[in-house]
């Protein structure tokens, strides 16, 4: 997963319809990446370095910035954030070899598992939650190392003040 896709396309659809060009938002969706990337969560906490793997990281941490912001009650900011994601999901599925008939399906697709996503984070996470959702399947041995890491993501990403958060710091 790369970042670049959401700053190929600035133009969205809330971009169109607000009549701005630059969303803001594109070094916060690089830093969502870039956290989902790192590689102490595939060698230290089992996730998976698979394409799915990386979505289900990349969604994690997305679904954490999401629900700082809707905490925050910036909803224009978190449908423009997840206005970035999509873009990227779909030069994702593009690059993959997906056809313009298909790409839509797909899309609904991730953004129907991202929204069950957040709805699981929304209640907190634990071993059982990231087993179906990060891991899909078994929790790895150390379940619970990884389960404290992404609570103290969560924790860092909340404790960031908004400006900055929108800026791009998530920690």
């Amino acid at each position: 997963m790369r970042a670049t896709a959401s700053t190929e396309r600035k133009s969205g659809f809330l971009a169109r319809l607000f009549g701005r060009d630059d969303d803001g938002l594109e070094a916060l969706y690089a830093a969502v990446v870039t956290e989902a990337r790192q590689p102490h969560w595939y060698a230290s906490y089992g996730v998976p370095d698979t394409v799915d793997g990386r979505f289900d990281m990349v969604s994690l941490v997305l679904s954490l910035v999401l629900l700082r912001l809707e905490r925050e009650g910036r909803e224009v900011e978190a449908v423009r954030l997840t206005e970035a994601f999509i873009t990227d999901m779909d030069g994702q599925i593009r690059e993959i070899g997906f056809g313009d008939l298909v790409v839509g399906k797909q899309v609904g697709g991730i953004m129907a598992v991202v929204g069950g996503r957040l709805g699981a984070y929304r209640a907190g996470f634990d071993a059982a939650t990231l087993g179906r959702t990060l891991w899909r399947g078994e929790p790895p041995a150390n379940a619970e190392a990884a389960v404290a890491a992404l609570t103290g993501l969560r924790e860092r990403i909340d404790g960031v003040p908004l400006d900055a958060l929108l800026a791009g710091n998530i920690s």
